[in-house]
């Protein structure tokens, strides 16, 4: 199981150090977004990297569409490949939907995490009493329906929204992996992830957390990292960079690793 999965997940271990750290992407990408950031800490650390099931990378004929209704299956995924490789501590940082899987997998697995880093993170992206999440129902439903009836207008549309900033070589980017990903497993993790709702759980994560919002964030208001501030269980703290965008190591990957650092050492 343990091999077959590392396989299939195109897991990689870089880096000589003697500290573990797990990068983990987040939706739309693969684990090629963290390629200018990695190499930031290669001689401290044995970075391990790997693709969620869903990403374009991975052979689609993975993807079960029956196991993978929610967060928990992908949780799995992560614990067994830190559990295959005989990781027993390590930092992890998570991008969007891969930061709510390691929340949930520090949960689950308090003592396999010294420090959660969670990047464009959000425990709900609908909007609730009392809550701004960034999105109406029935703006969601907007975006479902455009990724049907046209994913490469769509995926058009999107990317450039999702960067930000202004960064054509990060828009591409992002854009080329939209595209590898088939359009009817990125409508099924769509709304997997945009009718999650975390909130609950918060209080329950007792692992140290730093959470990194842009200045600004299509995606995820800064409301949203206040409110993981004040709930979650764990000393947590708030890096904000200056730069915007929902993907920071694609658009602006020096000042990210600089924060990373500052975070991994505190």
């Amino acid at each position: 199981m343990g091999n077959l999965l590392l396989e299939a997940l195109n897991v990689r271990v870089v880096g000589t150090g003697d500290k573990i750290l797990v990068l983990a992407h987040g939706f739309g990408t693969d684990q090629s977004a963290w390629q200018r950031i990695w190499p930031y800490f290669q001689q401290n650390y044995r970075v391990i990297l790997y693709d969620l099931v869903c990403a374009g990378s991975v052979n689609p004929d993975y993807f079960d569409f029956r196991r993978y209704t929610s967060l928990d299956a992908y949780v799995d995924d992560l614990v067994n490949i830190l559990d295959a490789l005989g990781v027993d501590r390590c930092s992890f940082v998570g991008h969007s939907v891969s930061a709510m899987i390691g929340i949930l997998a520090s949960i689950r697995r308090p003592q396999l995490f010294s420090k959660l880093i969670l990047i464009g993170a959000s425990p709900r992206f609908l909007n609730d009493k009392d809550y701004h999440g960034g999105f109406e129902h029935g703006e969601i439903e907007k975006l479902f329906s455009a990724m049907e009836a046209n994913y490469e207008a769509w995926v058009n549309g999107f990317a450039p929204l999702a960067v930000g900033a202004d960064v054509p070589d990060a828009i591409r980017e992002f854009s080329r992996t939209l595209f590898n990903m088939r359009p009817d497993i990125t409508l099924f993790v769509s709304r997997t992830v945009f009718n999650s709702d975390l909130r609950g759980v918060l209080g329950l994560v007792k692992v140290p957390c730093c959470i990194i919002q842009t200045t600004k964030d299509h995606s995820v208001p800064a409301s949203v990292a206040e409110y993981l501030r004040s709930h979650l269980g764990g000393r947590t703290t708030v890096e904000t960079l200056r730069t915007e965008g929902h993907l920071p190591h694609l658009s602006a990957p020096h000042v990210l690793a600089h924060v990373l650092w500052r975070a991994l050492s505190r």
